[in-house]
């Protein structure tokens, strides 16, 4: 019976060994918030089952690590009829929707017709690759300019940051022609509204050479 224990134990270990060898580490404990902050005064997330769930008015969860280079995996499912969002590059803003970075859809069912995938005000896709209540798995990479979104797996598209091309914020404040580009900031995870229940787990990050 000790064998058994033993050999269920060092198969749980070896691969979080490997990830973390590859430069793979857990970003999320599957026990706490801890390393994330809500832009809210209200408690809009919680752990439960081992997933971060969304509930309640709209909030964003923040990673509070500003980040530029680097590679981001994790699981996502969104209830019927609901909406979400992974934001990437996003800068901090207290009790407001994000308005720099970029935001990965979270969509199955919802009536907004931009489905999960998408880069939500740049690239459209109107068929989400999964269904209502079921997991998938986001592949997100951000290295000098270009990023690129898998969804299970299958590449879906590269996009070029137009900012990597000499563009510039007019002096410095954020505009409506460039409050998706952001050279730096934090990953969010959004609660859209009360109808919607969105749940994330496994997130893993991938540092990558500024």
């Amino acid at each position: 019976m000790k064998r058994i224990l033993l050999a269920a134990v060092f198969a749980a270990v070896l691969p979080l060994a490997a990830a973390a060898e590859d430069g793979w580490v857990p970003i999320f404990n599957g026990t706490s918030l801890d390393g994330w902050k809500s832009n809210e005064k209200y408690e809009g997330f919680e752990v439960k089952d081992g997933a971060i769930v969304g509930h309640g008015n709209r909030n964003h969860l923040y990673y509070m690590e500003e980040l530029k280079n680097f590679e981001l995996k994790l699981d996502a499912k969104i209830s019927k009829g609901g909406n979400s969002g992974v934001y990437i590059k996003s800068q901090w803003q207290e009790g407001a929707w994000p308005v720099t970075g970029f935001e990965l859809q979270v969509n199955s069912s919802h009536g907004d017709p931009v489905k999960t995938g998408s880069l939500y005000n740049i690239i459209k896709l109107p068929k989400a690759p999964h269904g209502d209540d079921e997991w998938f798995t986001y592949h997100i990479r951000c290295q000098n300019g270009n990023l690129t979104v898998s969804v299970n797996g299958q590449l879906l598209y590269t996009y070029a940051d137009p900012m990597e091309k000499g563009g510039k914020p007019q002096d410095g404040k954020i505009t409506e022609a460039n409050k998706r580009i952001s050279q730096r900031g934090y990953i969010a995870l959004q609660q859209h509204d009360p109808k919607s229940i969105p749940s994330f787990r496994n997130i893993m990050l991938k540092k990558l050479p500024d």
